[in-house]
């Protein structure tokens, strides 16, 4: 067979077809097909259960993530991981395979455990499932009791469990429970009537931004608050090059999240990653319990700031208040570079109610709004979002689409920019717009998971961000008697 012949389709689709249907899916009436589907899910915009659980896992000093499931799952987690971060993402699993799938995983969890164990001295090892363990049943309850009974893992080592199905709810659900379930397992016991550390214990939710978590420190840090933050990944996930590697490099640890349940207040910073971690809270942790919404653009972060002040009793220190003039001046300059613009913006809900709420400060429109698995409860929220200003008016919100959905909205009702994460490139590509990297993952630029989008300093540099990519499009498409040296 020649060469040519070997590379001949079965059934050749004629070019006219081929250009045919590139036209047709731009069309209101491909749109409409799109949207009735049911049975397909095309490019969500969201992960599995598991990698969020593996998120906060790694965020605990000591504590080595463990996979019950397979091999494949594993390495699924940990390459998303070190693509985003350019960071190794430490983890282990018991390799689950057909053997597993028929008989259970109990001999495949007792044998990597003492393994994982026996080489890399844990201080804690939370276990998560995928797939194969939960449609067959594993009981993780019993496994881990009977690991313990049998010495493959000692009696005292912390090993905090949570069922994460792949096949149900996204990231930001695996990480809420195995955040809870740490919790859980380090606070037992540790309740003191009467006590109180003086501490915030402050819950950053799923953010693949390591700068927010450096921000949110940094406040702290500035109105001299102590505080826990569960979890803390910052350090684990950006690390400094020093030329050694560190298994174990930061992260909460054990002895503050034990203790945090004694803490004088308790601040969640993501309502919908963290639903079921704090309702344990609200039952049996003391102090002050709050959930604010992430603080992006100038109104939230001045909810934060004055909440702190008003749980410790602390002035707003003349740095922040520095800060946030000088935020409110870098909008008001470069104010005209978003206003009346459209974005579509989709992700994570924490995360789109706080995008959403920056652009409508800056007077933009969140045109087309999408977050892929989400109740009706989150669209409501949404939606009461956008009425609260003019620039709401004619957004719409869709919740349980994917990315396939929006390039539809996007061809045949088209928006001057894309915010989300690097999965929106194909359909941003498609409409000839572009896309603002914001969320998890992001796996085709460098460093921006350094820079925060929260507080003051965060509005700034997505301010900057936005507004000079669209001055960067004016000045490469401008005829030669526009290109102007100001702008």
């Amino acid at each position: 067979m020649s060469a040519e012949a070997a590379k001949k389709l079965v059934t050749p689709t004629p070019q006219k077809e081929i250009d045919r249907v590139k036209e047709w899916i731009n069309t209101e009436d491909y749109k409409e097909k799109n949207f009735a589907r049911t049975s397909l899910v095309i490019n969500p915009a969201h992960a599995c259960q598991p990698l969020g659980a593996q998120m906060v896992a790694t965020a605990f000093e000591g504590s080595l993530p463990f996979v019950h499931g397979s091999q494949g799952c594993a390495s699924y987690f940990r390459s998303t991981f070190s693509r985003h971060y350019r960071e190794p993402a430490a983890a282990t699993c018991d390799a689950m395979t057909e053997d597993g799938a028929v008989f259970g995983g109990q001999n495949n969890l007792f044998e990597g455990l003492e393994n994982a164990y026996a080489l890399y001295k844990p201080k804690m090892m939370p276990v998560y499932t995928t797939c194969m363990p939960e449609v067959i049943g594993d009981d993780l309850t019993a496994f881990i009791k009977n690991a313990k009974q049998k010495g493959h893992i000692p009696e005292e080592l912390p090993a905090p469990y949570a069922n994460t199905p792949s096949f149900n709810g996204t990231h930001i659900h695996g990480y809420d429970a195995m955040l809870r379930s740490i919790l859980q397992n380090l606070t037992e016991g540790q309740s003191v009537e009467g006590k109180c550390t003086g501490k915030l214990n402050i819950i950053p939710g799923f953010d693949g931004n390591v700068g927010n978590l450096r921000e949110y420190k940094r406040i702290c840090d500035l109105m001299d608050i102590p505080y826990t933050m569960l979890a803390d990944a910052s350090d684990i996930f950006d690390s400094g090059c020093d030329g050694e590697y560190k298994l174990y490099a930061g992260g909460t640890k054990l002895e503050d999240a034990a203790e945090s349940i004694n803490g004088k207040a308790t601040i969640a910073l993501q309502k919908y990653s963290t639903a079921n971690t704090m309702k344990f809270i609200d039952a049996e942790y003391t102090g002050a319990k709050e959930v604010l919404p992430m603080p992006f653009g100038v109104k939230k972060t001045d909810e934060l700031i004055l909440k702190l002040a008003e749980l410790f009793d602390k002035e707003v220190p003349e740095e922040l208040k520095a800060e946030r003039a000088r935020a409110v001046d870098a909008m008001t300059d470069a104010h005209q570079y978003l206003h009346g613009k459209k974005f579509a913006v989709f992700g994570d809900p924490d995360y789109v109610i706080g995008i959403i709420s920056f652009l409508l400060e800056m007077g933009a429109h969140p045109y087309h709004v999408l977050v892929s698995r989400a109740t009706k409860k989150v669209k409501k929220e949404l939606e009461a979002l956008l009425e609260t200003s003019p620039y709401g008016e004619g957004c719409t919100v869709y919740v349980n689409k994917d990315l396939w959905h929006m390039r539809s909205l996007l061809v045949t009702d088209p928006v001057d920019g894309m915010i989300g994460d690097t999965h929106g490139k194909w359909a941003a590509r498609d409409a000839g717009i572009p896309l603002f990297r914001i969320g998890f993952p992001i796996i085709d630029r460098v460093n921006l998971h350094r820079s925060p989008v929260v507080g003051y300093q965060g509005a700034v540099n997505m301010l900057t961000m936005i507004a000079n990519k669209f001055l960067d499009i004016k000045d490469e498409t401008c005829e030669d008697q526009w290109f102007e040296m100001m702008r």
